[in-house]
């Protein structure tokens, strides 16, 4: 694999960030986080193991379009 299994996609302009997993070769929209609680609910649900303890590591989350850990736009 070339790049994280989860993107937190860029910020839109009404606030919350696209998630996304790629898994058995597609990806998966697992919906529109708003926080970081929330992206952690999204990752539970998809079945991710203590997903609060890799939201900063790079090999399986990537922050595409803004700072980590941030949802609004700028």
């Amino acid at each position: 694999m070339t790049s994280a299994p989860i993107i937190v996609h860029r910020p839109v302009g009404t606030g919350g960030r696209g998630v996304t997993v790629h898994r058995q070769g597609r990806d998966e929209v697992l919906g529109t986080a708003y926080s970081d609680h929330d992206l952690v609910v999204f990752l539970e649900g998809a079945g991710i193991a203590d997903p609060d303890t890799i939201l900063d590591d790079p090999q399986w989350v990537e922050w595409r379009g803004g700072p980590a850990h941030e949802f609004t736009a700028t």
